[in-house]
């Protein structure tokens, strides 16, 4: 997959120079600069420009200007570059490469939109992506994805077909009982169930599924953390003290049952003032990166308190595929970093620490 075979068809394009410059770029996401493993192909232009073609192990094709633009002033040439994502072909789960956990330790924390929008971020990254609903008391998904009502249906009787959002593959529970109707189960059904939705839907070849998991620390997040081979999982919360107080109880569990904790979100982190612009920490400050201190994780992001996230969520639809607000951007941002740092985790490639610093 990520041969050399084709590489540098043009006779007159200088080799080391180009893996030279690739391994020299260095960013968050590319921690260890751009492996020339990952070249697929090279190209002179007609106006001598150099065309680099990625083949990238993870999601991460929105940081292609940037590498491009590295690259054109360590040579001093124009140069383009694309890319397309193919992770590597070891799977956890069926066809499924990587499972990622969004948990939270107590609900009203956005976990639900945090988990579509970065589910809709992987997918503008390049990859292919399917988000679980495994909140079986509050499920959210077929709301925020627009799909509210839609029925389901099998093609053998055997198997769920996933619903599709902006190329998204989504199962929830609220799919199949009235969004009326109150889900009064005892913990093991509900767990049983969600265990039935992963192992009956029909998801076909996944890079990413993300699960978005309820609130707290009870019988679905054992049975999701035990049972289900996760790549990793996220915590969101806010920068308040009650809910880092809860946060804390969530990454104790998934230490305890071996499940690596990617990092956390900070989500409502603060407000920006439509007057003056300064930001208004309405919640608390700097909560999230002291816990994440405390425990070795990196703090992924800060996402605001921002209107347009919940105009874009009650219209069905994903903030995170708007390219045009700076709230994309750092979904985005959040995306290829989860992607990155799983990669890199893999036995196949020697362990890289993600140093994430606030701007």
């Amino acid at each position: 997959m990520f041969g050399l075979s084709k590489l540098f068809s043009s006779k007159s394009v200088q080799k080391q120079p180009i893996i030279t410059a690739l391994a020299a770029y260095r960013s968050a996401v590319f921690a260890v600069g751009v492996d020339e493993k990952f070249i697929n192909d090279v190209e002179l232009g007609k106006d001598k420009s150099l065309l680099i073609s990625l083949t990238l192990p993870f999601a991460a094709q929105s940081e292609m200007p940037a590498v491009a633009a590295f690259v054109s002033e360590r040579l001093n040439q124009v140069v383009t570059i694309t890319a397309c994502v193919a992770l590597p072909p070891q799977c956890k789960f069926k066809k499924i490469k990587h499972i990622v956990l969004i948990a939270s330790g107590k609900g009203g924390v956005g976990k639900s939109t945090t988990a579509v929008n970065i589910a809709g971020a992987l997918k503008a990254e390049g990859a292919k992506v399917g988000i679980l609903d495994a909140d079986i008391y509050g499920p959210s998904i077929p709301m925020l994805l627009g799909l509210v009502g839609a029925e389901p249906s099998s093609k053998d009787d055997k198997q769920l077909m996933p619903f599709d959002a902006n190329g998204i593959k989504a199962q929830s529970i609220g799919f199949l009982v009235p969004s009326d109707d109150a889900t009064v189960w005892r913990g093991p059904m509900a767990s049983g169930a969600v265990n039935q939705l992963l192992n009956e839907t029909a998801w076909g070849e996944l890079d990413y599924l993300i699960v978005d998991m309820p609130p707290g620390t009870g019988d679905i997040q054992l049975t999701m953390s035990q049972k289900v081979p996760a790549s990793g999982t996220v915590i969101v919360t806010t920068p308040q003290d009650l809910a880092l107080a809860d946060a804390q109880k969530g990454i104790a569990m998934f230490n305890e049952v071996n499940v690596p904790v990617l990092g956390l979100i900070e989500n409502m982190s603060h407000f920006l003032c439509s007057h003056c612009g300064e930001p208004n920490h309405v919640f608390g400050k700097d909560g999230a990166i002291k816990l994440a201190q405390r425990h070795g994780v990196p703090v992924l992001s800060h996402i605001p308190l921002a209107i347009n996230i919940r105009e874009y969520s009650e219209q069905g639809k994903l903030i995170a595929l708007d390219n045009q607000t700076t709230v994309s951007k750092i979904y985005a941002d959040t995306a290829r970093l989860i992607a990155s740092m799983l990669y890199y985790q893999q036995p196949h490639h020697d362990s890289v620490e993600i140093v994430i610093t606030d701007d």
